[in-house]
């Protein structure tokens, strides 16, 4: 039976990188998790009681506390906030960044270097001066690594969360696969000879009902300029009827907690914890993104949900007899000052945030995932969007250690 890989959890959050090291099947044991967060860290001492939890800044923790630990692996997930694509890309000179570029100096002088790095950030991390620098890294210290762009949709998952990860291996043994220079996007192994680019990997929007080819094939002249309802182009609509229809994505009522159109007091008021309210409604009817129970895609959930609309992930139409273009089109319609009749077509959609088990459950967390009483539902949401994909990790660890 092979020894028990002794594992380092960087930036370990509510604990999503051990959960995925839980599912990937692979024998490890996490030695030490790092994070100043206190909600995350309250998160994750609850669910892994057993796993010492270290509330520090690793720029505080010594080179030899690092060498005590004796790692084999390193799972990190380091800020993403210097390299999103809205933000002010500060890189390396923003603040967040500098623990990552402690590892960085920390890693050649460790006393044994880990066997194994997997490491995951925002798209955008891939054109950084902190990438440049972990890549120099890890060529200085003889890895063998493999850069890609994945997407819970390369799963089957309905979620639109598109993210960066390497995955860096020492000798003894290579990767089970044939790496490669460049950044590919989804998995290496599912790789044809060129890099293949999936639908599902193109930038989030709404979803629609699926439409015949025909249909789909009859794109209006200028499509990027013609608005159909709410805010979207008709090639927003291709899209998203493009994602809709794709069969290898499961729905998302498989990951509902509280199912549409079901009756019941119980579930009525469970849901009307969970409605948008009213001034929301008419201030960003236009903005939000729309689901369905049968939609095969929603948008990337941020820390943000359920506290801002636009941006931050899908809600859901939870009464199916209303018809969203019906809805929309009968919005248009109305003049300026009819903010009451408005409001009632709106609500006949009974759109409502997904809860956070459903973005856990989008996120591939399991069914043992537990909150604290005390965290609340703004905390668990805060926590959940700076989360990763438990799903994605789990296969990319297989991936790195087969």
């Amino acid at each position: 039976m092979a020894a028990e890989l002794r594992v380092l959890e960087l930036y370990s959050g509510m604990g999503g990188m051990h959960y995925a090291l839980k599912e990937s099947g692979v024998a490890a044991q996490v030695v030490a998790a790092v994070d100043v967060n206190t909600t995350a860290n309250e998160i994750y001492r609850h669910n892994f009681p057993d796993t010492p939890l270290w509330p520090k800044t690793i720029e505080g923790i010594s080179l030899e506390e690092f060498n005590k630990l004796s790692f084999d692996m390193i799972l990190m997930s380091p800020p993403c906030q210097p390299f999103t694509r809205i933000g002010l890309q500060g890189d390396t000179s923003d603040p967040r960044t500098k623990s990552f570029l402690y590892i960085l100096d920390l890693l050649p002088r460790l006393a044994t270097l880990p066997r194994f790095i997997l490491l995951e950030n925002v798209k955008g991390f891939e054109t950084s001066s902190a990438r440049a620098s972990l890549v120099k890294t890890l060529t200085h210290c003889g890895y063998t690594f493999q850069e890609m762009l994945v997407s819970p949709t390369s799963l089957g998952i309905p979620n639109s969360r598109l993210r960066y990860f390497l995955i860096a291996k020492r000798p003894p043994g290579s990767f089970s696969f044939e790496s490669r220079s460049e950044i590919v996007e989804g998995f290496p192994q599912f790789l044809p000879a060129v890099s293949s680019s999936r639908p599902a990997l193109a930038p989030p929007t709404s979803c629609s009902s699926a439409r015949p080819k025909e249909h789909r094939d009859a794109v209006p002249p200028d499509p990027e300029h013609v608005v159909l309802y709410k805010l979207e182009t008709a090639r927003d609509a291709e899209r998203k009827a493009e994602q809709n229809a794709d069969p290898s994505v499961r729905q998302i009522q498989e990951f509902l907690e509280l199912g549409a159109d079901l009756g019941g007091e119980e579930v009525e008021e469970e849901v009307s914890h969970y409605l948008l309210p009213p001034k929301t409604l008419l201030r960003y009817a236009l903005l939000m993104d729309i689901v369905t129970p049968t939609c095969r895609r929603s948008v990337c959930f941020t820390k943000g949900y359920g506290h801002y609309v636009e941006g931050t992930g899908s809600v859901l139409q939870s009464c199916l007899e209303a018809e969203m273009h019906s809805v929309f089109r009968g919005l248009a319609e109305l003049a300026p000052g009819q903010e009451e009749e408005k409001l009632q077509r709106l609500r006949s959609l009974r759109l409502r945030y997904f809860t956070p088990r459903e973005i856990a459950n989008l996120l591939g967390f399991p069914s043992s995932l537990a909150f604290p009483d005390q965290i609340s539902t703004k905390q668990r949401y805060r926590v959940l969007g700076n989360s990763l994909n438990v799903r994605v990790v789990a296969t990319l660890l297989r991936l790195m250690v087969s």
